[in-house]
C-alpha cells in the first residue's frame, strides 16, 4: 500500500520515467535490425553512437537552465521533443544521418532524465519520502515491456520506424499524465543565508558511482541481444530477451530497494549490487549457452540496478535542500554520459576482441565502484559530520 502511495504521489514523474524506458527498452531490442538498415560495421556503429553523445551530454549540462525556462511544463514538452526526434533514427538509411538522428534523440532522453531526476529530488525533499529507486524502477519495467513488445513487433516484420512511431503515441498520453501532475518549483526564501558551493570533491564520486552503472547497463542494453544472436544462435524474440531480462531484474531490483533503503547504508548496498552485477556480466561474457547467458543478464541486471538510484540519493542526502537539484543534475550530466560511453565502448572491443571481450570489460568497470569510488565518497560523508 505504502508503495501505491508512492506511485501515485509520484506519478508525473513516472510517467516520464516510463516514457524514457520505452524508448531505449525498444532501441535495445532494435540493434539487430537498426545496423543492416544503415549499413555500419560493429565498430562503426559504436562510432555513430559515440558522435550522438556529445550533443547529448552538452544538452544534459544545460539542462538545469532547460528546466528553470519551462518550469512546472518541464516533462510534458521534454517527453513530447524526444517522441519527436526518436522518429529519426528509424528513418536513418546511413552512417552520417543515423549518428545525426541519434544525437537528436539522446538530446531529448537526455535533457529529460536530468530534469525528471532534479524534480523528483525536489519531490523527496517536500514529501520527506524515497521515492527515488520507486521511479527508477518504473523505468525498467517500462523498458522490459517494451523490449519484450519489440521483439514480438520485429518478429511479424514491423520496421524500427513503426515502432517509434507507435511509442510515439504512447508517450503523447504519457505527457498528458505529466501535464496534469507537475512538480511545483523548489520554494526560494531570499532571507536564507546561502549555501556553500557545491564540491566536486563529493559530486566527482557519486557521478562516477553512477557512470560506470549507466556504462554497464547501457552497453548490455544495447549490445546483449547481438550477444546472443551472433554467438549463441539466438532468434529475434529470443535476443530480444536480453535486454528484456535486464529490465525485468532491474526492474525487481529497484522495486526492492525501497525497503532496502531503510535498513542499509548506500555504501552496503553498492557494494554488494556492483559485485552481484559483475559477476552476472562475467558469467553472460563466457555462456556456453543461452540458458547461461540469461542467467548472467538477469545477475547483472539485478545488481546494477540500485547502484546508480543509491548514489543519486546518497550525494542528495549529503546536500542542502537548496542546492539537492542543482547537485542531482551536475551528477546526472556525469553519470547520464554512460548511456552514450558504453555502447561505443563495446562496439569498440567487439570490432577487435568480439562481443565476449566487450561484456568481460563491463564486469571489470563495475568493480570500480565498490573497490575505489564507495571509499571516496564515504570520506566526504565523514568529513561532512
Amino acid at each position: 500500500m505504502r508503495m501505491l502511495d508512492d506511485i501515485w504521489l509520484s506519478r508525473g514523474c513516472v510517467a516520464a520515467f516510463a516514457s524514457v524506458g520505452l524508448y531505449w527498452g525498444a532501441f535495445g531490442a532494435l540493434v539487430p535490425d537498426l545496423k543492416p538498415q544503415v549499413g555500419l560495421s560493429d565498430g562503426d556503429f559504436g562510432l555513430a553512437l559515440l558522435v550522438s553523445s556529445f550533443g547529448a551530454i552538452c544538452a544534459m549540462w544545460l539542462a538545469p537552465m532547460v528546466e528553470r525556462a519551462l518550469g512546472r511544463r518541464v516533462l510534458p514538452v521534454l517527453a513530447v521533443l524526444m517522441a519527436v526526434a526518436f522518429l529519426l533514427p528509424g528513418l536513418s538509411t546511413g552512417g552520417v544521418s543515423f549518428a545525426l538522428a541519434m544525437m537528436l534523440g539522446a538530446m531529448g532522453s537526455g535533457t529529460l532524465d536530468v530534469a525528471m531526476n532534479a524534480r523528483l529530488s525536489v519531490l523527496e525533499g517536500a514529501s520527506r519520502r524515497s521515492l527515488m529507486n520507486l521511479n527508477h524502477g518504473m523505468f525498467s519495467v517500462a523498458y522490459a515491456c517494451s523490449a519484450l513488445a519489440t521483439g514480438q513487433a520485429r518478429e511479424a516484420g514491423w520496421t524500427p520506424f513503426t515502432v517509434f512511431a507507435a511509442l510515439g503515441v504512447v508517450t503523447l498520453m504519457l505527457a498528458v499524465v505529466m501535464a496534469r501532475n507537475p512538480v511545483d518549483d523548489p520554494p526560494r526564501n531570499a532571507d536564507a543565508p546561502k549555501a556553500a558551493p557545491l564540491s566536486w570533491w563529493l559530486l566527482l564520486p557519486g557521478g562516477l558511482i553512477v557512470l560506470v552503472a549507466f556504462v554497464s547497463e547501457q552497453g548490455t542494453e544495447g549490445w546483449s541481444a547481438l550477444h546472443l544472436e551472433r554467438n549463441l544462435g539466438a532468434g529475434a524474440a529470443e535476443g530480444a530477451l536480453g535486454p528484456a531480462l535486464l529490465g525485468i531484474t532491474m526492474a525487481v531490483g529497484r522495486l526492492s530497494g525501497q525497503a532496502v533503503a531503510h535498513r542499509f547504508s548506500e555504501a552496503s548496498v553498492i557494494r554488494i549490487a556492483a559485485t552481484i552485477s559483475a559477476a552476472g556480466a562475467l558469467i553472460a561474457a563466457c555462456a556456453p549457452s543461452l540458458a547461461i547467458a540469461y542467467l548472467g543478464f538477469a545477475l547483472l541486471g539485478l545488481g546494477v540496478s540500485v547502484v546508480a538510484p543509491m548514489g543519486f540519493a546518497w550525494v542528495g542526502r549529503l546536500v542542502p535542500d537548496e542546492l539537492k537539484s542543482l547537485a542531482i543534475s551536475r551528477i546526472a550530466v556525469l553519470g547520464y554520459a554512460g548511456f552514450f560511453v558504453g555502447p561505443p565502448m563495446m562496439g569498440g572491443l567487439a570490432e577487435a576482441f568480439g562481443l565476449a571481450a566487450s561484456f568481460t570489460a563491463i564486469g571489470l568497470l563495475i568493480l570500480l565502484a565498490p573497490v575505489v569510488l564507495v571509499p571516496l565518497l564515504q570520506r566526504q560523508e565523514a568529513a561532512r559530520r
